[in-house]
């Protein structure tokens, strides 16, 4: 079978369903709130929107620098937030600005699909603005992933502007108190082993912080585990999917195993784990109630920021390895920007992401974002940055892995149909069947399969 790309326009009928968040009927997965109406971009008012900032300092000083900005280029700013979450309507909202001719100007975004945006034609080329900073600021950071996430046909349709990595955060004291090292707790299977023993449901401690729930964090849990096992969702091509695997049902055992509240695992699971939010794991870790969990650096910065006295009992876990040994190491781009096809003032927000990215600018809303705020481009990792928090350095180790795992899209590079399984929530229902006992393993991982190969072939790319 002869395999080919798939057009814009197939992408477009492929996605549509896209845009709402979906319910997973009876597993307690909820519908996203939607975004509010984009604002229209015209010219001579350069129109911005951006994420909506863990710390409240660092989107201020966003903020700031955007306004200065047009303040110092005459230009009238129309700034405002956006949520761009891949389950929510972000990108039907914009192929909508775009085709009618007045999208915003420029976009700062972290969990929106690059792949699918450019395979939508909705972005302006920006080798140029990357090349730039380049020049100014060194290269990419190579553990970030940014080309396959980025770069198309050797064109720059994204600016990389942050970069990140996730925190695996487990309770050392609690481990202490067992006589655990932090250091052999290498695979999700040692550290469930871990959570539980550090467990006391009586005292109301619960050691494991994971959900399974639509989410980013839960959608990242999930993959993590799944690949761990050995499942993936494509062949290395991307094109044909190879979900329904002895791997696949293996790793739904695993779940379904750690999520029975009737099973071993039931003292280590908090109420409601299984329907948390993004936010509930941090509040849950921070109120001293779960002992492992993984996010962003959110959660250590805050405790961090705030004497939280969790902070000093947190033991730092690298990412775990793959249940063969194989190692999971690597940042990730945590922060784009964008700038839209046919925007108005195209010439204006490219200069616009070159301040940002000015050291003058960056590095203040760096050094109080408490690791959720990193360079993307090696020289701007100065040596005042890393002496703000201790911790900066492993971000940056993290972030500089010469060959990083690929992610979600694992063997395969990343690709727009890939990123539509995520905004499809499929993985997430997937194991919200397994968990509540709708379906066996088994059943699940061909369900999941089957929606994945209909998503697929709605795209354009026939399966065998």
């Amino acid at each position: 079978m002869k395999i080919r790309k798939i057009s814009r326009r197939e992408m477009l009928r492929g996605t549509a369903a896209t845009s709402a968040g979906l319910v997973a009927a009876g597993a307690g997965i909820p519908a996203f709130a939607q975004d509010a109406d984009l604002p229209v971009g015209s010219s001579g008012k350069l129109t911005v929107i951006h994420r909506t900032e863990y710390f409240a300092a660092a989107q201020d000083l966003f903020r700031e620098t955007v306004e200065n900005f047009a303040a110092a280029n005459g230009a009238e700013l129309d700034i405002s937030t956006t949520n761009a979450e891949a389950f929510g309507d972000f990108m039907g909202k914009m192929t909508a600005a775009v085709q009618a001719g007045n999208p915003p100007d420029i976009a700062y975004t972290s969990n929106v699909s690059i792949t699918q945006m450019n395979l939508l034609g909705l972005l302006e080329d920006v080798s140029d603005v990357v090349e730039e900073a380049i020049k100014k600021y060194g290269n990419v950071m190579p553990g970030i992933n940014a080309e396959v996430n980025g770069k198309f046909d050797g064109k720059w349709m994204a600016i990389p502007f942050i970069a990140g990595t996730t925190g695996y955060y487990m309770r050392g004291d609690k481990l202490a108190e067992k006589n655990i090292d932090p250091a052999s707790l290498l695979t999700f299977g040692d550290r469930r082993e871990a959570a539980l023993a550090i467990s006391d449901p009586d005292g109301e401690f619960w050691g494991w912080g994971q959900t399974p729930n639509q989410s980013g964090d839960g959608y990242g849990f999930l993959n993590l585990v799944v690949m761990a096992f050995g499942g993936h969702y494509t062949d290395e091509s991307g094109m044909i999917v190879q979900f329904d695997s002895p791997e696949t049902v293996a790793a739904f055992e695993w779940l379904k195993e750690t999520y029975d509240r009737d099973g071993k695992y039931a003292a280590m699971l908090p109420p409601g784990v299984e329907s948390w939010g993004d936010i509930s794991n941090n509040e849950a870790y921070l109120a001293d109630k779960i002992g492992y969990t993984h996010n962003a650096f959110s959660i250590y910065a805050q405790a961090n920021r705030d004497n939280n006295p969790v902070f000093e009992k947190i033991a730092l876990l690298p990412a775990p390895t793959a249940n063969n040994g194989d190692s999971r190491d690597g940042g990730n781009v945590n922060g784009w920007l964008t700038i839209f096809k046919g925007a108005p003032n195209v010439d204006l927000a490219k200069q616009m992401a070159l301040d940002l990215l000015d050291p003058a600018n960056f590095t203040k809303m760096s050094e109080v974002a408490g690791g959720l705020f990193m360079p993307a481009y090696e020289n701007l990792w100065t040596d005042e940055l890393l002496a703000a928090d201790p911790n900066f350095a492993i971000i940056k180790e993290q972030c500089s892995v010469p060959e990083p795992f690929i992610g979600a899209s694992w063997p395969a590079q990343p690709n727009a149909a890939i990123d539509a399984i995520r905004a499809q929530g499929i993985l997430e229902q997937t194991v919200g069947n397994v968990i509540s006992g709708r379906m066996t393993p088994a059943e699940a991982a061909t369900d999941g399969h089957n929606k994945i190969v209909q998503l697929f072939e709605e795209g354009g790319i026939a399966q065998p």
